[in-house]
Formats: structure tokens, C-alpha cells, sequence
């Protein structure tokens, strides 16, 4: 059983070694899955929650989500600009948004409402949108994998100990690995997806002051009452920090296009006033 469980173990850290890549920051990240199935996974979540959710048929409310996603996507890499994406906006008061690898995205009324102009929007769908670039979902399934393998050798390895010791250990391994790894690899997506999304909405034309003010709005919503180190995401005043700090860097993006005279023109509907 120990031999097993040691196989395990070197099996998994070759997989591990193979399946090493880089985000968009350059963060050193493990991928183990294929954008192809990445994709497919997107698209069949996609329909799934247009059939569970209430998809909002206003004019309005989709042609202003649809505008900051066109000003956001002309701006991708090629490999996601040449993407035909699909923006839908739900009929929900969730203060939430989303983006699917694959080219889905989607926007709940309440958020929309939260943001207090098209800049801020473009805060939101620049940070899913920066999710996707960096593949977080492959990221965040390839580490459960990981860990769930791991978990299981150390199990093997343990066998012969009596059982209230072993399960007294791997209690304490689980709530270890979750403290130590999975829920820190879900706050470093959050805030990388930050920096990716300042860094797209400046470029797009949109004001990048506008992302830390989002998250004063966030905070005023009462969010982030989860003590950090046992939240997946950062505190809106980590947020709010970090992204005060990046501004001044993407500035020159900004100005770039304020000086070509080419900037997005999405009105905030008034209707989300009410």
C-alpha cells in the first residue's frame, strides 16, 4: 500500500511539472486542462444558466452591456478579440458578473445598478474578462485535482496508523491545504484579474481611476464581512489599495487613447437609477 501511495505521489508531481504555464502577469501557474475542453465547459454552463435564470430582454439594458463589452473585447489579444462573444444581461437584483471561457458573458441588473457609470462597468467586465486570459478555471480545477491526489497519497501513507490518529491527521491536512493553498490561489485570481482588467479598461478608453472608486461602492454594499484569510476573495479595502497603487501605471494606456480621439460612448441608462 505505501509503494502505492508513493507512486501516486511521483506520478503526480511529473504531471504537475509538465503542466506548468504563465498568466498574463507573468505568474508561474498549473494548467492541466485544454482550452478546447475549457470551451466546451464554458458554453455548457452558458445555456445552463440562461435556462435557469431570468434573461432580460431590455433594449437598453443590452445594448449599454453590449457597448462596454465591444469597447473591452477590440482590445484583447487577438486570440480572445477574434472570439464571437456573447453578452447576456439577467433579470436579478445579484450584485454579480461573470465571464466563460469560450466567449460568454454575463451581466445581473443588480451590479449594473451598483455601477455608478459606464467606466466602472468596464471595471467589472474587464476583471472577468482578465479571469478568462488568465485561465483561472483551469488554474482552480488543476489545483483541487492536485490536492485531492495529494490528499489521497497521504492516505495510502497512513493506512497502518490507528484510525482516530489517522483521521485526526488528515482532518487537520484538509484544513491546512484549504488555508494554505486553495483559498490563496482564489484570492491571487481576484486581484490578478484586477490588474488585468485596469490594465484592458485603460486601454479601452474608459477612466482607471474609476476601478477603486467600484470598490468603495462594494464595500458601502457591505461586502467583504469574511475575515480575508478565510475568504476566496481580497477585502474591498485590499481592492481598493492595490488598485489605487496600479492606476498611475496604465495611465499612459489612458492618455494614449484619449489622444487618438477614439473613445467608447455607453451611456448609463437612467432606468438603473431606480
Amino acid at each position: 500500500m505505501k509503494s502505492i501511495g508513493w507512486l501516486s505521489l511521483i506520478t503526480l508531481s511529473a504531471v504537475v511539472l509538465v503542466a506548468c504555464t504563465t498568466s498574463p502577469t507573468g505568474r508561474s501557474q498549473l494548467n492541466l486542462f485544454s482550452g478546447g475542453a475549457l470551451n466546451s465547459l464554458g458554453q455548457q454552463s452558458f445555456a445552463e444558466m440562461k435556462q435557469q435564470e431570468k434573461v432580460s430582454n431590455d433594449p437598453e439594458l443590452n445594448a449599454y452591456a453590449q457597448c462596454v463589452a465591444d469597447a473591452i473585447i477590440e482590445v484583447l489579444p487577438d486570440e480572445y478579440a477574434n472570439i464571437e462573444w456573447e453578452v447576456a444581461v439577467f433579470d436579478s437584483e445579484a450584485i454579480n458578473a461573470f465571464a466563460l471561457p469560450g466567449g460568454h458573458i454575463g451581466f445581473y441588473t443588480g451590479i449594473m445598478k451598483l455601477a455608478e457609470n459606464e467606466h466602472q462597468l468596464a471595471a467589472i467586465m474587464g476583471h472577468e474578462i482578465g479571469h478568462v486570459m488568465a485561465e483561472h478555471s483551469s488554474e482552480r480545477m488543476s489545483t483541487n485535482l492536485v490536492i485531492s491526489g495529494g490528499l489521497l497519497g497521504a492516505d495510502m501513507l497512513l493506512s497502518e496508523r490507528p484510525t482516530e490518529q489517522r483521521a485526526m491527521i488528515m482532518g487537520a491536512l484538509g484544513i491546512g491545504t484549504q488555508l494554505a493553498v486553495a483559498l490563496p490561489y482564489s484570492r491571487t485570481h481576484e486581484s490578478e484579474a484586477d490588474e488585468i482588467g485596469l490594465d484592458l479598461m485603460a486601454r479601452a478608453g474608459f477612466r482607471p481611476e474609476e476601478a477603486p472608486k467600484l470598490w468603495e461602492n462594494m464595500a458601502a454594499q457591505g461586502s467583504g464581512s469574511t475575515p480575508e484569510l478565510l475568504s476566496t476573495h481580497p477585502s474591498p479595502t485590499s481592492r481598493i489599495r492595490d488598485l489605487s497603487s496600479q492606476v498611475p501605471g496604465v495611465m499612459p494606456l489612458y492618455q494614449a487613447r484619449v489622444s487618438a480621439g477614439s473613445l467608447p460612448k455607453c451611456p448609463r441608462p437612467r432606468k438603473l437609477n431606480n
